[in-house]
């Protein structure tokens, strides 16, 4: 089968797309907590940022891949369905050209409608992921129900209960028993992570 040219166009520069979605979300998240999170992300952590999302919350991966899968396949079916009303009627500004437009035209046409309501939907869902989760550990900051879900080990002696807000490939951001302010450590200085299931996680 042969993707119509707007779902060429989208998949070339999907990736592209993903990536400024990750920079945001995490930007929004960040940004809740005082945090300009580009200033501790390197090159590596940008570009993979929009697949670790993707892939720790089971719900974008589902919606994210459902959302292709239907970029993929609804122009199709509207194609088939363009003389119905809603074919139609989610082309009211082609109606009078229709006619005169070609196969691949009109499959294009459904294929950019539908590419605008994808993209659309993506930001949301990434805009939304971070609001949230930012919105969330404020509140648990504001109403000291912050759960010490981990201990991180500086050396043999020096150890901390920690919440965790977030991790790159070069920080930890955390917050410490009984200290609202938020920490920013080089991740080769927390030399063993203990969870509170007991399963330890060496560096």
């Amino acid at each position: 089968m042969n993707l119509s040219d707007g779902l060429k166009k989208f998949f070339s520069f999907g990736y592209i797309f993903l990536v400024i979605l990750g920079i945001l979300k995490e930007s929004v998240f960040y940004n809740q907590l005082n945090i300009n999170i580009l200033n501790y992300s390197s090159i590596s952590d940008i570009l993979i940022s929009p697949v670790v999302d993707i892939v720790s919350h089971p719900i974008l991966l589902v919606a994210t891949l459902g959302l292709f899968l239907l970029a993929y396949i609804y122009p199709k079916i509207l194609y088939k369905k363009k003389n119905t009303k809603l074919g139609r009627k989610l082309s009211e500004a082609y109606i009078k050209k229709m006619d005169t437009m070609s196969e691949s035209e009109v499959r294009n046409h459904y294929s950019d409608l539908f590419v605008a309501f994808l993209s659309a939907s993506l930001l949301s869902f990434f805009v939304g992921l971070g609001w949230g989760e930012g919105k969330k550990v404020v509140k648990k900051m504001n109403n000291n129900t912050i759960e010490y879900n981990r201990i991180f080990y500086f050396d043999k002696e020096e150890k901390e209960e920690v919440y965790m807000i977030g991790v790159n490939s070069s920080y930890y951001f955390y917050l410490t028993k009984g200290n609202n302010n938020i920490k920013i450590s080089p991740v080769g200085a927390i030399k063993m992570v203990e969870l509170a299931n007991e399963k330890v996680v060496n560096h």
